[in-house]
């Protein structure tokens, strides 16, 4: 009989993800509030986010810099350049002809 381990995708902390990206940790509750990035709770109750966090908070950072937009609108931004990159990748993969 084969045996299944469940294993939990890595999450970090709110502390831990405040601390990587200099941001004050109510700043990242505000992201997650606007849905800026993604969060879970733990069993505690704290707000968990997955390692892409890091990486997408820059993302933030960065659009912030550059554009005149408050973080409200800056989720429709992001969600366009998603949006971008999907469509993007979609040009650039071989065609199948049927």
């Amino acid at each position: 009989m084969a045996r299944y381990v469940l294993v939990r995708p890595a999450r970090l902390d709110l502390e831990t993800v405040a601390a990587r990206t200099g941001l004050h940790p109510e700043l990242l509750r505000r992201f997650a509030a606007l849905g800026l990035v993604e969060t879970t709770r733990d069993a505690n109750g704290r707000p968990c986010f997955p390692l892409s966090t890091v990486a997408r908070v820059a993302r933030i950072q960065r659009l912030r810099a550059t554009l005149p937009v408050n973080y409200a609108a800056l989720g429709l931004v992001l969600d366009l350049l998603d949006r971008i990159d999907v469509l993007e990748a979609r040009v650039r993969s071989p065609r199948r002809w049927t």
